[in-house]
């Protein structure tokens, strides 16, 4: 900094101003400290930063996996809030592993991130305690934390699959399969339970045969489809559980003479051409919201833990409109 400021004729103040784009010097100044700056290939030192404020400009994002094509808009939404805060963000996947997320989460806190941001997959999250209470700003995504008070930042499972499912009713269908994700998790349990809502509301029955939670890979999910719709009470619709599910059963689906009427939560590529039928989340809105949280909490709000919910939406493209058809 000695360097800069004398190669542009400022203080040392002036350098350490532009440097962190505070206020008080004149265009003119700011334009001779970058050119010095960018002559003597001067770079702030993060680490020294870091022992002078206390904060790191960073948080941490522990998604379940990053492969996976919701996670994408929902990251980048974080990503931009961070971006305008002057935060870097750091992600990683848990896998679902519930010793995974702690292991990644409690790695981020370990590098001083100022915030984390998480998708459970477990259902103990008092590991975090001590680093909350240490100070770092926490937000649950998706599905709430576990034996703990946090903010957290949910889509309507339950009421979502209940539009879904009643959507299929409305369209003449009164045997609806379910297939859902593991039955730990909880929009898993959360969207079977609008299912079971929606057949209640009409007075329908729902079948054991019906409905299965369990693994998401596709020789799974296609051997469960395959039960549903050729078994003793064959269904003549479909709900999926979530994204996964859905491009299962579509490519399941194809291969099965009789038509097959099918909504899906999650909306995935190709939908609209395909012409599926889908229960839509806002995953940006998701993420957005979680990360406004965040940083609200890192301004310095102490308020009680809050609860934010999503609205689904129904996006009807022709699958979820076709009606019975004869076993």
């Amino acid at each position: 900094m000695k360097d800069v400021a004398a190669r542009a004729g400022v203080g040392l103040k002036t350098v350490s101003r532009v440097v962190n784009g505070e206020p008080g010097v004149t265009v003119e100044t700011e334009r001779r400290v970058q050119e010095a700056i960018d002559s003597l290939g001067f770079r702030r030192n993060d680490s020294a930063r870091v022992l002078r404020k206390g904060r790191t400009a960073s948080i941490g994002l522990v998604l379940e996996d990053l492969a996976d094509p919701f996670y994408g808009p929902l990251s980048r939404a974080v990503e931009e809030v961070a971006r305008a805060h002057g935060a870097l963000l750091i992600n990683g996947s848990s896998a679902e592993d519930p010793e995974r997320e702690q292991e990644l989460a409690l790695a981020l806190c370990a590098r001083r991130v100022d915030g984390l941001i998480v998708i459970p997959a477990g259902h103990d999250h008092r590991y975090l305690e001590p680093e909350i209470k240490a100070g770092v700003a926490t937000v649950f995504v998706d599905r709430p934390a576990g034996q703990i008070d946090a903010d957290v930042v949910l889509s309507d499972s339950y009421g979502g699959a209940r539009t879904g499912v009643a959507h299929l009713i409305a369209h003449g269908h009164r045997r609806i399969g379910f297939v859902g994700d593991q039955p730990r998790i909880h929009t898993a349990t959360e969207r079977l339970r609008g299912y079971r809502a929606a057949m209640e509301d009409a007075e329908l029955p729902v079948h054991d045969s019906w409905m299965t939670l369990g693994s998401t890979a596709p020789d799974v999910v296609r051997d469960a489809v395959t039960g549903m719709v050729t078994g003793p009470e064959p269904v003549t619709a479909l709900f999926a559980g979530n994204n996964r599910v859905t491009v299962t059963a579509v490519r399941t689906l194809a291969d099965h003479q009789r038509q097959i009427a099918l909504v899906g939560f999650d909306d995935i590529e190709l939908a609209d051409l395909l012409g599926i039928t889908v229960i839509a989340q806002d995953a940006a809105a998701l993420g957005r919201t979680a990360a406004e949280r965040l940083f609200r909490r890192l301004d310095g709000a102490d308020d009680t833990p809050t609860q934010v919910t999503l609205r689904t939406a129904l996006i009807p493209r022709g699958s979820g409109e076709l009606p019975p058809t004869s076993v």
